[in-house]
Formats: C-alpha cells, sequence, structure tokens
C-alpha cells in the first residue's frame, strides 16, 4: 500500500486548515471577538454615514419641497396683499385725446378735448392685456354757480369690465345719480356734511360723502355720476378720459402700453402717473423678489450643511477604518507570538509554509465576512434609534444597495486581510527548529 502525501488530497488539507482555525477561534474568543468587532464597528460606520448622508438628502428634498411650498403659498399671498394695497394708490394710467395739452390737466386739473365714450366699450371688447379697471370721465374746472367756488367737476360711472377677463373688484364706488361726494376743501368752504342738499348748474343733489383731507386736488373735487355731468357740460356721449389701472409687466410698461393702446385707439395718447405706477411696480417686485429669496437661502443653506456633514464623513470613516487596520495588525500580531510553539509543531510534522499562511489569513477572511454582516446590523440599529429608518430601508431599496453591500464587503476582506497579512508571512516564515530549540 502506498502512502498518500501531503499532496495527494489537497481538499483534506484544506478541511484540516479550517478545522483547525475553527478550534483556534473556539479557544481564543477574545481575540478573534475583538477583531470582529474593528471590522463591525469600520462597516457600522461606512453603513451609517451612508445612511445617515442619504437620510439628510430625503429630508432635504422633503424640506425644500416644503419651503417650495410655503414660498409659493407665501408668495402669492404677498403678492395679493400688495396688491390689494397698492390699489389704494388709484388709477395709474389715463388715456386722453392725443390733442390735448398735459399742462392744463398738470397746473389746471382740467381737461378740455373729448373723445366718443364708446372708445371705452371697445377697449373693453379687445383682447388687451396691459390694463385693467377701465373707468370713463369727465374732468372740467368750472365755478359753481350756486356758490361762486372754484371747483373740480368730476364725472364717473361703475367700471367697465374687460369682457375677456374676470370680473374685478372696482377700485371707485360708483356715485348714484342724484347724489354728490365732495372732498374735504369743499366741504370745509360751503359748510356741508353728509345727508345736505345742494343745487349745482341748476341740479338738486345730496350729498352723500365727504372725503378726508388728502392734500391734492381731490380736496377741491366734487364727484357726481358721469351721466349727470356729460348733461350739465352738454357731453352726451362723450368723455375727456379713460382711467386705467396698468397690469404688473416685466421691462419698459408703459411703452407696452402705449403699444398695445394705440392698436386698439388711434388718435389716442396714454401717461403714466409715476409714483404710484411705480409704487406698484415696486412693491410687486419686492414680494416676488423676496419669495424667491427666501428660497434661495433655504436651498443655500441646506446644501452647505450637506457639505459639511459629507466632509465630516469623507474624514471619520477613513480614520475608523485605520484604525481597525492597525488595531486588527496588533491583535493578529500578539496571536503569531503567542503561537509560536504551536506554529514551530505544526512546521516540524510536515505543514508548509503555504498553509500556515492560510492558517491565518483564513481566519481573517472569516471575520472580515462575519464584521461586514454584523456592522450591517449595527449599523441599520444605530440609524433606526436616531429615528432615521424610513431613510435606511429607503437605502436598502435604493437601486445601489447591493453595490454599497458589495463595497462595504470587499473592504471589510480586504482589510481584514492586508492587516493580518505581515503578521501571518511571519508566522509562515518561521524556522521550526529555532522555535522548538527555544521552546
Amino acid at each position: 500500500m502506498v502512502e498518500a502525501t501531503p499532496n495527494a488530497f489537497p481538499h483534506r488539507d484544506a478541511m484540516k486548515i479550517w478545522g483547525m482555525m475553527w478550534r483556534e477561534i473556539a479557544f481564543r474568543k477574545l481575540n478573534f471577538g475583538l477583531a470582529l468587532f474593528s471590522v463591525s464597528a469600520a462597516v457600522a460606520c461606512l453603513v451609517g454615514t451612508l445612511t445617515l448622508l442619504r437620510a439628510d438628502e430625503l429630508r432635504t428634498d422633503r424640506l425644500l419641497a416644503k419651503k417650495e411650498a410655503e414660498v409659493a403659498k407665501a408668495g402669492a399671498s404677498l403678492e395679493d396683499a400688495i396688491r390689494r394695497i397698492t390699489k389704494g394708490l388709484g388709477f395709474n394710467i389715463i388715456i386722453l385725446p392725443e390733442d390735448q395739452d398735459l399742462n392744463e390737466m398738470h397746473l389746471e386739473g382740467s381737461l378740455s378735448k373729448q373723445m366718443p365714450e364708446e372708445y371705452v366699450h371697445r377697449l373693453a371688447k379687445s383682447k388687451i392685456v396691459t390694463v385693467n379697471h377701465l373707468l370713463p370721465t369727465v374732468m372740467k374746472k368750472l365755478t359753481w354757480p350756486e356758490t361762486g367756488l372754484s371747483v373740480v367737476l368730476y364725472g364717473t360711472r361703475g367700471e367697465v369690465p374687460i369682457q375677456h377677463r374676470d370680473p374685478k373688484k372696482p377700485l371707485l364706488d360708483t356715485v348714484p345719480e342724484g347724489t354728490m361726494i365732495i372732498g374735504h376743501h369743499v366741504s370745509q368752504k360751503l359748510g356741508l356734511r353728509e345727508g345736505d342738499e345742494t343745487t349745482l348748474l341748476g341740479h338738486k343733489f345730496s350729498v352723500g360723502k365727504i372725503h378726508g383731507e388728502r392734500g391734492n386736488i381731490d380736496d377741491g373735487t366734487v364727484w357726481i355720476n358721469l351721466a349727470k355731468a356729460q348733461e350739465l357740460l352738454g357731453m352726451r356721449n362723450l368723455i375727456h378720459a379713460i382711467q386705467a389701472l396698468e397690469c404688473h409687466c416685466a421691462g419698459d410698461r408703459i411703452s407696452q402700453i402705449r403699444a398695445e393702446i394705440a392698436g386698439i385707439l388711434p388718435g389716442t395718447q396714454v401717461i403714466e402717473r409715476g409714483p404710484p405706477a411705480l409704487a406698484r411696480a415696486e412693491a410687486r417686485d419686492q414680494a416676488r423678489q423676496s419669495a424667491e429669496d427666501a428660497l434661495a437661502r433655504a436651498v443655500a443653506n441646506r446644501r452647505e450643511l450637506r457639505g459639511q456633514r459629507e466632509a465630516f464623513a469623507a474624514v471619520l470613516a477613513p480614520l475608523i477604518w485605520v484604525g481597525a487596520a492597525v488595531w486588527i495588525g496588533f491583535l493578529m500580531l500578539g496571536n503569531v507570538r503567542e503561537r509560536r510553539a504551536e506554529i514551530g509543531i505544526l512546521r516540524a510534522i510536515g505543514f508548509r509554509s503555504s498553509q500556515i499562511l492560510l492558517l491565518f489569513l483564513g481566519k481573517a477572511f472569516l471575520f472580515g465576512i462575519l464584521g461586514t454582516l454584523l456592522g450591517f446590523v449595527v449599523g441599520a440599529l444605530a440609524v433606526a434609534s436616531l429615528g432615521e429608518m424610513p431613510a435606511g430601508w429607503e437605502l436598502l431599496r435604493n437601486p445601489e444597495a447591493p453595490i454599497h453591500f458589495g463595497l462595504a464587503l470587499g473592504l471589510a476582506v480586504a482589510l481584514s486581510v492586508f492587516a493580518s497579512w505581515i503578521p501571518a508571512l511571519s508566522a509562515a516564515r518561521q524556522d521550526p527548529a529555532l522555535v522548538l530549540q527555544e521552546e
């Protein structure tokens, strides 16, 4: 019978080595447990870092989506509020006949040139988009015959709605027929109070309202119904002006308005009342800009915070892995020294250097795999304790999850084998004769 050489049955050698490895692990539990702990800590750190960064990304997306909705809502509310406030500034666009002398309006508060009242209806039926709230008016400076007081007679009616738009709440209340509204100066000069009866150009009127002091031409104005004003001034179906409220347009607003109105009402001119118009445009721009700035700040803050966390993780994770490698190296070196006599006996009875090397590296491979599995569990539990488990599950459902697991496994095994390589190599190169002689 031929005796089998050590190389005749390599699988038996492998089984023998794995059996010895398991027995050594069972005998030296602390050494194996500390190495396993090192690998688990490194993997748990990696898993926890990836999960927390993913959680931060998801939280950032949710917060930004919520912030965008809040900014959109706040911006809309703010613009609505600004729109309501700026409406109080009054009409800021005036459409006049092109031959009307503007100095007459600016210096005397009166208009003399006329245009058909039908113009306002033509404008309302058009597809105009640059103005709203169309109001036909007559405006004439005269001496009130019955009192001798110089006033501006202002005839107005309800606003004419633009037909292709939703109805807008009027900026100016309609003056009922037979009623007049007077300015503060007129009331003071004539001693009129609300409800008093008076006569203007031979017609009876009741004082329906007295405006408070405004410090402008309105203090010396008398408002009456447009039809009655046209009758008193002999202007049936004629008006002096069409007042409007501009829509908020980007760029050169007045040029856009003039171009659009010129195409609908040739023979007219358009002027813009500067301060109210500018105040309205700037208020709306500021409302929009404040909402956009708030969102931009939120995005910048979240990005900065995420960048800081990524930078911290980029430093912390490698430090932990390097520390784990050094710790495993010391553990394996101590294990080799502790088993010096055992290694000498194994070499003396025929174990090759490669088998001794495999004995130590096999153990490193084993605690690398087990450490990866344990580290994933520990990392998940740590994340769960921070209340981020939904993000952890999101990470696992991520298509890149297998890649992350493979990366962690590969790094853990490589770390274990690399850290154990020098101690294992020194064990494999020991001279059994010298070892046994020393023992």
